[in-house]
């Protein structure tokens, strides 16, 4: 039996096709929304310093902030980092790790009415200081900890 034409024409391929063009076209003006949200320049940042002064200016110590970092830790490619704010309308959480070559680890944006928590793993590069900072009300705000990696679990 002859296949009909319309099964020719809009067969398996050109559906596969078809999708596939769907979705790359559906996906650029997220990469386009992504580089206005964040800078190039803030993840290629190489001080802390700079970080914070790409992501609005001063940070100012806040207790508000909860933030959970294992104060030793044997696998420096996971380290477990949480971050909780209690300051009203947060919008952004940001994780810095002081002794990585780029600081900046990750943003997390907060829709307006949700909690304001973010949960990730990192990768830190030595010991020192791990950064939350937390942009409430057009304010930055922050609060840190140590953490020491060692080989094995062995904080000598």
């Amino acid at each position: 039996m002859k296949s009909s034409s319309i099964q020719t024409r809009f067969g398996r391929r050109w559906f596969l096709g078809a999708g596939a063009t769907l979705l790359a076209v559906a996906a650029l003006p997220m990469r386009v929304l992504a580089a206005a949200m964040r800078p190039d320049s803030t993840f290629t940042a190489t001080a802390v310093d700079a970080v914070i002064n790409d992501l609005g200016g001063n940070a100012v110590d806040s207790d508000m902030i909860e933030l959970e970092v294992p104060p030793i830790s044997d696998n420096a490619a996971n380290v477990p980092v949480v971050v909780n704010s209690k300051l009203p309308n947060t919008t952004k959480i940001a994780i810095l790790v002081e002794k990585n070559p780029n600081p900046l680890s990750a943003i997390f944006y907060i829709p307006e009415g949700t909690i304001a928590f973010a949960e990730t793993k990192l990768k830190v590069a030595q010991t020192g200081l791990v950064y939350a900072i937390v942009e409430a009300d057009g304010k930055l705000y922050k609060k840190s900890m140590e953490t020491k990696v060692t080989l094995g679990g062995c904080g000598g």
